[in-house]
């Protein structure tokens, strides 16, 4: 039973959250090198702005506004899945290789298969789905032990390894791939919001329509998870089964996002951390906050990032490395 003062206080929570996230919009909205002055932005949310208000904020602005709050939505919940079922805080899909075995199958379908751009845009988060599959199937066969089950520490560590081959396999694409597809792994690799129109948003959104409410109907089954392997297995859980679904969910979260983000990593570390940190460690509770909080983080950093240097600004998953990286070292040292 959840006790009612935590309930009223995520609320509290999420409300602020919502806030945060509007004025963060609000003011991204006016940012850049297309000014669009804030007395002119209900108008033109109306239909009555001039051509260029209405191109800059329909077809610039408010695109990868919405890529960059999804994606961190999507990167925040991965990282929640997959420091519950593996009870690793140190758990994140960009640090154990999950967006780099995503990133990779997007570099090879980009230079090997090409197809209508059309449809490239749709298939682009099956390809990074099937990539990260892959790539936390071989993790998981090398972290499981017969006797001993998953070891969560082993996990992290083998997927660091991961991540740094993937990453290299990455740098020989790039070594002999043409000129001007170079460039799109370079951005990617730097975890630059290249996905930037409304297509994108649609490929993205039915993932996450799907797998955040089949997430929090899991939350208890992930609570239990939490737990050791006896207790977890004496209350009538199937361990391996409900780690399996709850990976392969984690593992469409993030893919579906660094499809149409490139490599950003720390999201999904951080943004569930500070939920915690909040409310507590009942998912039911710091789930939705985890969420948010991780479609802020990302969202702040865009905007700041692409406003701080000219002309193309410092890309988003630079803009988060730059904390995220020293919060990781702060958790690797305190556990």
């Amino acid at each position: 039973m959840i006790q009612q003062a935590l309930i009223r206080k995520q609320r509290i929570i999420l409300s602020l959250l919502f806030t945060l996230i509007f004025v963060t919009i609000v003011i991204g909205t006016g940012l850049g090198h297309s000014s669009l002055s804030y007395d002119r932005l209900i108008p033109t949310l109306l239909g009555q702005g001039t051509f260029k208000e209405e191109f800059v904020l329909f077809s610039v602005r408010l695109p990868r506004i919405i890529i960059t709050l999804l994606a961190g939505m999507a990167l925040a919940l991965s990282g929640a899945i997959l420091q519950g079922i593996t009870r690793n805080d140190l758990a994140d899909p960009g640090i154990i290789g999950i967006n780099n075995g995503a990133g990779v199958a997007v570099a090879l379908f980009f230079l090997y298969f090409p197809i209508e751009a059309g449809s490239f845009i749709y298939l682009l988060p099956l390809v990074a789905f099937i990539g990260g599959l892959l790539t936390v199937c071989l993790i998981y066969l090398f972290s499981y032990h017969k006797k001993q089950g998953l070891q969560p520490v082993r996990l992290v560590l083998i997927g660091i390894g991961f991540s740094f081959a993937l990453a290299g396999v990455m740098i020989v694409l790039i070594s002999s791939a043409e000129r001007e597809k170079v460039d799109f792994i370079a951005k990617w690799l730097a975890g630059s919001i290249w996905g930037t129109d409304w297509p994108f948003i649609w490929a993205l959104l039915p993932w996450l329509v799907l797998l955040i409410p089949f997430t929090l109907y899991k939350a208890h089954r992930i609570n239990l998870l939490g737990l050791s392997e006896p207790v977890a297995i004496g209350v009538g859980v199937s361990l391996e089964r409900e780690r399996i679904v709850l990976l392969f969910t984690a593992v469409a979260l993030a893919a579906s996002a660094v499809s149409v983000t490139g490599g950003i990593a720390f999201v999904g570390l951080m943004a569930p951390h500070m939920a915690k940190a909040l409310v507590g460690p009942r998912n039911q509770l710091f789930i939705p906050i985890a969420i948010l909080i991780g479609g802020f983080l990302l969202l702040l950093a865009d905007t700041v990032g692409r406003n701080l240097v000219d002309p193309d600004g410092i890309p988003a998953g630079i803009m988060v490395a730059l904390i995220g990286g020293p919060y990781f070292m702060y958790l690797l040292l305190k556990k």
